[in-house]
């Protein structure tokens, strides 16, 4: 028995595999990485690369590309992918999805995807179903993105889950389904993806494939709110304004109103010039009203170009102005506003 199990020990160590003087020249270069030591970790990248490592070749793409070196980038990526490194295949079809290094060529990316994706990577497997839904690189096809989406959507990834709630929210490449979308929406919400957390609660919200629930609504906003999600702000301040799932507060409404205002939304704007004019949550203040209803109403707002509208008619924290009245009346109007057209018909008539 002990001149067997010697044996067996000396078998063991026949089949281990030593590592070769470019594992250790790789290993070095990840050290020196991790310790921001970025000068004489590329040079021994470099070498290892050199050596043909498809590692260290990729780690060079990500460099390159970090320095906006994009050509090089292109190289260092390409040499790894062809030795068949996933993660340099699903980089080199982004730089030809976005014409980094190379001639934007939608072709060539749903290919470099397409290698990456049947090698089972989640990104590569969800940019491909993009390009099937958009029909870019591929003919258009919603059940093929589908199937590509729901590949990555089962390992986990969700940027996935959230698209596939979508696809079954809107009836694309699969059945409509409601329950289905609120289920992958869920499923990516639980790992702190906002706008899935984002998209959940307007499932509560409406009572889309899960009961009416707004105080749910207002916990799955607010989870997305937490992170910058602007739709979501813009969300729980109007649920503080309404008082829905929560009680009414003007100065949280306000609030909210203002994350997503700063952020460039556009419904957040319009409504904090309304908070502003009516002195809800803030002092009232004609000038900061006719403000934010100038920010939304650039972005187009019709409600914020009808109140804008009047603030030029009636002299309200701006001087009178009655062309300029009319030409935010007309912008409204345009859109459909039907109280913009009203005021229209009676200062044109």
């Amino acid at each position: 028995m002990k001149a067997g199990w010697i044996g067996g020990v000396a078998l063991l160590l026949c089949g281990a595999v030593w590592a070769t003087p470019v594992d250790y020249i790789y290993a070095k270069a990840e050290a020196l990485y991790a310790q921001g030591q970025y000068e004489q970790a590329f040079l021994a990248f470099k070498q290892a690369a050199d050596r043909g490592e498809a590692r260290a070749q990729f780690k060079l793409g990500v460099m390159y590309t970090n320095g906006k070196d994009y050509t090089q980038a292109v190289e260092w990526f390409r040499k790894a992918a062809d030795q068949g490194s996933v993660l340099a295949q699903y980089n080199l079809g982004l730089m030809y999805a976005n014409g980094q290094g190379v001639p934007q060529n939608d072709v060539q990316a749903a290919e470099w995807y397409r290698k990456a994706a049947e090698q089972g990577s989640a990104k590569a497997q969800t940019s491909l179903g993009f390009m099937y839904a958009q029909g870019r690189g591929v003919p258009q096809n919603d059940a093929k993105a589908a199937e590509w989406i729901r590949k990555a959507a089962d390992q986990g990834y969700a940027d996935a889950q959230n698209n596939l709630g979508l696809m079954y929210e809107f009836g694309g490449g699969v059945p409509q389904s409601y329950s289905q979308a609120a289920e992958w929406y869920r499923k990516a919400a639980n790992q702190r993806y906002s706008v899935a957390q984002y998209n959940l609660g307007l499932m509560y919200a409406n009572g889309q494939g899960v009961p009416q629930n707004a105080s749910q609504a207002v916990e799955w906003f607010r989870k997305a709110a937490d992170q910058g999600h602007a739709k979501a702000q813009f969300n729980l301040g109007l649920m503080y304004e309404q008082g829905q799932g929560v009680p009414k507060n003007a100065l949280q409404s306000v609030e909210w109103y203002r994350k997503a205002a700063d952020q460039g939304d556009a419904s957040a704007q319009s409504n904090l010039g309304v908070m502003y004019a009516k002195g809800q949550g803030v002092p009232q203040n004609y000038a900061q009203a006719a403000e934010w209803f100038r920010k939304a109403a650039a972005q187009g707002d019709a409600s914020a170009q009808y109140n804008l509208g009047g603030m030029y008619e009636f002299e309200i924290g701006v001087p009178k102005n009655i062309q300029t009245a009319i030409g935010w009346y007309e912008k409204a109007a345009a859109q459909g506003h039907v109280k913009a057209k009203n005021r229209l018909d009676g200062l044109t008539q």
